[in-house]
C-alpha cells in the first residue's frame, strides 16, 4: 500500500496470526492491506485500509500488532500507529494527541472485549484499541464516523491467504 513504506527489502511471506477485520464484502468501498516487515522477514503487523467508493478517501485503518512490533510503541500521549496512517492518507498534517481514554465492555462473539475509546484533539477521528487473546493489538481508527459496538460483529479472521505474497 502507498501509504505504507517498507524498511527493508525483506519480504515477509504472511503473518503467523489471525489478522481480526471486516471481511471485504461487507464493506461498500475497496480494501487495501499493507504488511510491516521486520529486517529478519517476519511481519510485524497488518494493516487493512477501506476506502469508501468514488475516491472519497481512507474511511477506517484496522491494524492487527503481535507483541513485540515497533508500531505498538509510541510515546505517551501520542496516537496510535493507525491513526498516524490514517491521517497521512488523507494528507492531514496537524499534530494530533490523545486527550482521554475510557475503557468499556463490549462483546464479541462469545467473548467479551475490554475496548479502550481513544478520545483524541482531533474530534473527526474515532479510534479504539482490544488485546485479543493471542497478544495481537487490534486498532481501529475512523474518519469521520463513530465506531459503535454494531462494528465488533463484523470483526472476524480473514483468511491467511489473503496476506500471502504470490
Amino acid at each position: 500500500m502507498s501509504f505504507l513504506r517498507r524498511r527493508s527489502a525483506a519480504t515477509p511471506t504472511g503473518p503467523d496470526f489471525d489478522v481480526l477485520a471486516m471481511d471485504p464484502g461487507d464493506w461498500p468501498g475497496d480494501l487495501g492491506a499493507g504488511l510491516l516487515p521486520a529486517p529478519d522477514g517476519t511481519c510485524q503487523g497488518v494493516f487493512l485500509r477501506y476506502d469508501l467508493f468514488g475516491g472519497r478517501g481512507p474511511a477506517m485503518i484496522i491494524g492487527n500488532l503481535p507483541e513485540g512490533s515497533p508500531a505498538r510503541e509510541v510515546a505517551e500521549g501520542q496516537p496510535p500507529f493507525e491513526v498516524t496512517q490514517l491521517l497521512a492518507a488523507l494528507g492531514n498534517d496537524e499534530p494530533v494527541q490523545v486527550v482521554d481514554t475510557e475503557d468499556s465492555p463490549v462483546m464479541h462473539e462469545d467473548n467479551l472485549l475490554i475496548v479502550r475509546r481513544i478520545k483524541l484533539s482531533e474530534g473527526r477521528i474515532s479510534c479504539a484499541q482490544f488485546d485479543r487473546s493471542d497478544g495481537v493489538l487490534v486498532t481501529i481508527a475512523s474518519w469521520d464516523r463513530p465506531i459503535t459496538d454494531d462494528l465488533y460483529r463484523l470483526l472476524k479472521p480473514l483468511p491467511a491467504e489473503m496476506f500471502q505474497q504470490r
